[in-house]
């Protein structure tokens, strides 16, 4: 596969939201499983030609440092300005009472979008982003307790109760774990079940499907346990 650019908007999200989703996609990368293989694991030397190249891209309107649950700071890379072109760009979930998505970020998702880019979203950052109209008229889930709050907020919007959505170029998580499922989902169904199962045993991971059920990837695609 070509090289990505895998972009992380700087609201001030929860942290598992994006930490969970990179993790699977950093285990997933050719530099990782690279260095398992040189170990002399078996299996991933023939993973390989499926890893991916990828870049991670922390994307605020400043370099300044922005604070996230927990009491973190943490600094940006890049900037809305500076940013290269993305492949993928990750919202997660901020307080979804207490933030207010700026212009500047708002711009950004739409232009992401219109471009025909991957926009992937976890826990609350669906509602956070709605206010930019990248949701109108699309299905879409947020965090499960604040669905009903998200009716109310963005009524253009079909909400539904689901591990995640997705929507054409546009996928939504629930809680910040279904975000990992939803990340888990993108590995198995573009990089192949053999690589999945490595990367899900690597985290002592079970990635679940969007009904909430277990799932396990075996040779031939997907077995529910």
């Amino acid at each position: 596969m070509a090289p990505f650019n895998f972009g992380i908007l700087m609201v001030p999200y929860q942290m598992l939201d994006v930490a969970g989703p990179l993790d699977i996609l950093q285990s997933s990368s050719k530099t990782f499983l690279s260095q398992i293989a040189a170990a002399g694991n078996p299996g991933y030397a023939e993973v390989l030609p499926r890893a991916i190249d990828i870049s991670f891209h922390h994307i605020s309107e400043t370099l300044e440092p922005v604070a996230i649950h927990g009491g973190l700071k943490v600094l940006p890379t890049t900037t809305c300005d500076t940013c290269p072109p993305l492949d993928f760009l990750l919202v997660g979930g901020p307080d979804p009472f207490g933030y207010k998505l700026s212009e500047r970020f708002a711009e950004f998702l739409r232009a992401h979008v219109t471009a025909g880019k991957l926009l992937f979203t976890d826990c609350t950052g669906a509602l956070a982003i709605a206010s930019s109209g990248v949701l109108d008229g699309r299905t879409a889930t947020t965090n499960h307790g604040a669905l009903e709050a998200a009716k109310k907020v963005a009524p253009k919007v079909n909400w539904v109760q689901k591990q995640w959505v997705e929507d054409g170029n546009v996928w939504t998580a629930g809680g910040a774990c279904a975000g990992m499922d939803m990340m888990a989902h993108w590995v198995i169904e573009n990089l192949g079940a053999e690589l999945a199962k490595l990367v899900f045993y690597g985290l002592d991971y079970e990635p679940r499907d969007v009904e909430g059920n277990r799932v396990l990837p075996q040779q031939h695609g997907v077995a529910k346990t």
